[in-house]
Formats: structure tokens, C-alpha cells, sequence
């Protein structure tokens, strides 16, 4: 994953809602946005589907940064994606998760993660440079989504992986173990 600023750091004209939020919290160019952004507490807004809470809740999962900054990028006119990649989550590339996945019989669970994708570089808002986390470098599944599908469009192709990947009959073990590393996460 590369960091954000490979991508132009062009100055936000209020264009849309989103740019004009920005603007709102003095941020005057792309990095500025990705920046505060990037350092918000990681953790699941109230509706995940509405990324604008991201700003208004200060805190947001992959999904909400990510599709925030997308939605940016789009009343700028610029062509970054969002990007959903299905990956084998364990505690080297998601630090946090170990206690969790310890006390479990497997040693990833698989988990959708959305990031942006620019120029064919894959980028990450979500995880710092302090995370020293391994990289993110193997996918199940990867395809590019627009912001408004984060929410149940999301969930839907993560349980369906997560039933072919583990059997209809673990599903329900197996969503309740990446719930819980999630959770951790959050903590």
C-alpha cells in the first residue's frame, strides 16, 4: 500500500458537499483532507453507510475514510477509486487482532477492506506508518465500488466470501470471530 501522498495534492474548490465539509474544518487541499482523515480514531460511525459521518462523528472504519476521501476526489474530478480487496486478516498485517485470533482455531479470518486506488497504487488512510503493520500484498477478491456501496453492498459480498471460504455451517462462528476483531480494533 502506498501512502496518500502520491496522489495530486490539488486545492478544494467547493464543488459538492463533501469538498465544502472539508473546507468547514480548514482543510484546504487533498493531503490536508487524507491527513485528518488518516489521524481520526479508527472505529465504526452510527450509520456505516453515510460516509459523511466520518467528519461529524470523528472516527471511521476503512469503509467511511475511505469512500469519504473518494467522494472527494470525485467532486474534484479526480480518478482515484474505492477499492474493495478481500484479505487473509491476521495479527501480522492487523496488529491488535492476537489475542483474538490466539484464542481461536484459525490463524486468519478473511476480511474486506476498502482503500483507494490511484494510478494502479494502492492506498491506505486507515493505517498509520506507527501500526508497523506487515503489508496488506495477498487478495481473495479485489473490485472497485462507488462510496455509496460501503454499507450493505459490503457486507453482502463479505458474508458470501466468508460462507464459500469457511461452509454455510461455520458462517455463523466465522462472522462472530471477525466481529471480535473488529472489535478489538476499536478498542
Amino acid at each position: 500500500m502506498s501512502d496518500f501522498k502520491i496522489l495530486p495534492n490539488v486545492e478544494l474548490i467547493e464543488n459538492g458537499p463533501v469538498t465544502k465539509a472539508f473546507i468547514k474544518k480548514n482543510r484546504a487541499y487533498l493531503h490536508d483532507a487524507c491527513d485528518h482523515v488518516l489521524h481520526l480514531p479508527y472505529g465504526r460511525t452510527s450509520d456505516r453507510s453515510n460516509y459523511m459521518l466520518v467528519l461529524t462523528e470523528a472516527r471511521g472504519a476503512c469503509s467511511s475514510k475511505h469512500a469519504l476521501i473518494a467522494a472527494l476526489a470525485a467532486e474534484l474530478k479526480l480518478p482515484i477509486q474505492l477499492t474493495i480487496g478481500i484479505y487473509p486478516m491476521n495479527s501480522l498485517n492487523t496488529p491488535g487482532i492476537e489475542d483474538v485470533l490466539d484464542n481461536s482455531d484459525y490463524p486468519f479470518i478473511p476480511e474486506a477492506h476498502c482503500f483507494l486506488t490511484y494510478q494502479g497504487n494502492h492506498i491506505d488512510i486507515t493505517r498509520t506508518v506507527h501500526d508497523k503493520p506487515e503489508p496488506i500484498t495477498e487478495f481473495f477478491h479485489i473490485e472497485h465500488i462507488t462510496p455509496e456501496q460501503i454499507g450493505e453492498y459490503k457486507v453482502q459480498l463479505h458474508q458470501k466470501f466468508i460462507r464459500q471460504w469457511g461452509g454455510n455451517h461455520k458462517f455463523a462462528e466465522l462472522w462472530a470471530l471477525r466481529e471480535a476483531c473488529i472489535q478489538a480494533l476499536s478498542s
